[in-house]
């Protein structure tokens, strides 16, 4: 495999301490010329499946070759495998198989994948319980990163055995289509688990409790203070508001019911 010297962050780390900074660290050892990209640590503790959505929805973004860590990681020091996957477009997944990957593996074809079982990769033989980020991810991440061949780090396993969440999806009414909110972003934005690619050349709108909310193309497209529905840069169904926060505003949480329906026209 050809040298991959790029590497992306994901965590639940935040940045109040030094965890991130370590992992940075460790990276620097093995390699100082690596370059080291956060991608978010601002992923609420333990939240897999916010992580999952952020991984996939960035993954695009990066050229091939570069290898994503992620630890959102629950089951640091349980049974749950540590893993690195090939993807046939050339990047690397390094992290622990609890379904962080799943939205990654679903788009791109795995060429390899491998439970990190071999220690002369790892920063110490005897990691710590609950610190693999610094101990075997980052390590592992380095060294893939400097060109070691993932068949080195471990031990071989079967890619369909890779582990995904059993997330909600969208469901077809007799009016429209159904969801709920995957993700609330920073700026009070819903962003629905309902596909772009469902709502072209159709005529549509949400229907939130006994609130119409009108589709719109851009934010501004409504005055300020109010609601719209549009599609997002992620290419999923976003509520907004105008110059405001549609989560607060609809007092929504993750998980409430999205519904769409389709619009007559004459």
């Amino acid at each position: 495999m050809s040298p991959l010297p790029l590497i992306t962050l994901l965590t639940d780390f935040g940045d109040r301490d030094s965890y991130v900074g370590v992992m940075k660290g460790v990276i620097a050892g093995i390699n100082p010329h690596l370059r080291v990209i956060d991608l978010t640590h601002q992923i609420p503790p333990q939240a897999i499946a916010l992580a999952r959505f952020h991984l996939f929805t960035a993954f695009p973004y990066f050229p091939a070759g570069t290898v994503h860590m992620a630890v959102v990681d629950p089951g640091v020091g349980s049974a749950r495998r540590a893993i690195a996957v090939e993807l046939a477009q050339g990047s690397v997944l390094v992290g622990p198989d609890n379904g962080v990957f799943g939205g990654v593996v679903q788009q791109y074809r795995v060429q390899a994948a491998i439970a990190l079982t071999n220690p002369a990769y790892w920063r110490v033989a005897d990691p710590s319980a609950t610190f693999h980020g610094r101990d075997i991810f980052a390590p592992v991440a380095a060294h893939l990163a400097s060109g070691v061949p993932l068949s080195a780090v471990g031990d071989p396993i079967a890619p369909q055995t890779l582990v995904d969440l059993d997330l909600p999806v969208y469901q077809t009414t007799a009016t429209g289509l159904m969801g709920m909110v995957q993700v609330i972003d920073q700026f009070g934005n819903l962003i629905t688990n309902i596909p772009a690619s469902r709502l072209h050349n159709r005529p549509w709108q949400v229907i939130w409790a006994d609130q119409r909310i009108p589709a719109a193309t851009t934010y501004s497209d409504v005055p300020p203070g109010h609601l719209l529905a549009l599609i997002g840069s992620h290419g999923w169904l976003e509520i907004a508001c105008h110059r405001g926060s549609a989560a607060q505003q609809l007092k929504a949480i993750l998980g409430d019911t999205v519904t769409l329906t389709w619009q007559l026209t004459d």
